[in-house]
């Protein structure tokens, strides 16, 4: 059994064996939020509820009416202002990390890992600067700690379907793989670092790891300068752009594309990516269920009729889904929250984990970089471990 299918066997696996009994010790969740500033993330709070292998024993909130509120929202009743002093009080095993403002994963994570945490479980995106990337890394290599970064769909059942469609030649020969952010009113470098990582870090899952990068970043149509750099929202750091395009060569030689353009996104559409082939294509959009549809037939060649778009299932595709609420587990991070559990106890690394977090770090930074070179390529690993914005 390959380990992306072992993944999804031993996440399902956990959850019977508990609801069988009292065989496997519960293990012990310290929330920590930031009302106000990126507040729980995507549920990174309550997903928990819904992980009977788990018990929440602690939050903490440096807003007090947001603590109060998360206290009651959890049924928890050991509430801290100070995350560092929750840590050393509550004594958890997994870390829940969800605010959404990044400049304060970094501190969040090594203050976890100190206090002797066995696993994080942390919002997306990962952090600012490959340089910040590097500290965790490290950080969780030296202790043995599990993080696990919540770009969800690496943990949906439905990826290894597609891999294997894909190396069966089900879309002819692969081409290209093309990801749009969701181009809405952060389309360009915002949507590409608070979006485009779920997107950049699905590509690499089939396209394997970047080893190039060149870009282009516009503001109004016009090259991106010095002059429009400002701080950017959720503690991005440095941020110009409104306009990105992106080209990377990775491992396998299949070339990676990204766009996003402010607000030229579609609600019921985009925010996904297509690996294009001779032959059709799959689509994957990021907030979809199902996640993925296989449109067959040359994408090139005109046809009288409309291609359908075949669903692709944990069971196939075209086939009904056997897991009956896949998208809720997906979406609420079970999923992702029991393979953490099982890589704690197995000793073995996320699916989605720090250093995959790092990757797509370097990505999003490669881009900067790039255009800060005037569009020359940048190879792997990235010199330059800062926001290349704050070099300009």
């Amino acid at each position: 059994m390959k380990r992306r299918d072992f993944v999804w066997t031993a996440a399902t696996g956990i959850a019977g064996a508990c609801a069988a009994g009292d065989e496997v010790k519960r293990l012990r969740v310290g929330v920590i939020g930031h009302t106000g500033r990126g507040n729980y993330g995507h549920g990174i709070d309550t997903m928990w509820l819904g992980v009977p292998e788990t018990e929440i024993v602690a939050v903490a909130d440096a807003d007090a009416g947001g603590l109060a509120a998360a206290l009651k929202k959890l049924k928890v009743g050991n509430g801290f202002a100070d995350y560092t002093a929750m840590l050393k009080a509550a004594r958890p095993d997994i870390a829940a990390i969800g605010p959404r403002h990044i400049d304060q994963h970094r501190d969040m994570c090594l203050a976890a890992i100190s206090a002797g945490v066995r696993g994080i479980y942390m919002e997306k995106p990962f952090c600012r600067s490959p340089k910040e990337a590097d500290e965790i890394v490290a950080a969780c290599e030296k202790s043995g700690v599990k993080l696990a970064l919540a770009h969800r769909n690496r943990w949906n059942p439905v990826l290894p379907v597609i891999a294997r469609a894909i190396k069966e030649e089900a879309i002819g020969r692969v081409l290209e793989i093309r990801a749009r952010g969701k181009e809405d009113q952060r389309g360009g470098a915002l949507d590409l670092w608070v979006l485009g990582g779920h997107l950049l870090n699905l590509a690499c899952f089939f396209a394997g790891r970047p080893v190039s990068c060149t870009a282009a970043v516009l503001q109004d149509g016009r090259p991106m300068t010095k002059s429009d750099i400002r701080e950017g929202d959720e503690g991005t750091g440095p941020l110009a752009g409104n306009e990105v395009h992106a080209r990377f060569e990775t491992e396998s030689g299949l070339p990676v594309f990204f766009d996003s353009i402010e607000n030229a996104g579609n609600k019921q559409a985009g925010f996904g990516l297509q690996i294009v082939g001779t032959k059709g294509l799959f689509d994957l959009r990021i907030d979809a269920d199902p996640l993925a549809h296989l449109v067959p037939g040359s994408p090139f060649q005109p046809v009288k009729e409309p291609r359908p778009w075949v669903p692709v299932s944990a069971a196939g595709i075209g086939r009904p889904e056997p897991e009956g609420d896949l998208g809720r587990q997906v979406m609420g991070h079970l999923t992702g929250a029991r393979d953490l559990i099982a890589a704690i106890r197995e000793n073995r690394q996320p699916l989605c984990s720090a250093t995959d977090g790092r990757e797509t770090i370097e990505m999003i930074c490669a881009v900067l970089e790039s255009h800060r070179q005037g569009g020359q390529r940048i190879t792997w690993p990235l010199k330059t471990r800062e926001n290349p914005l704050a070099l300009l």
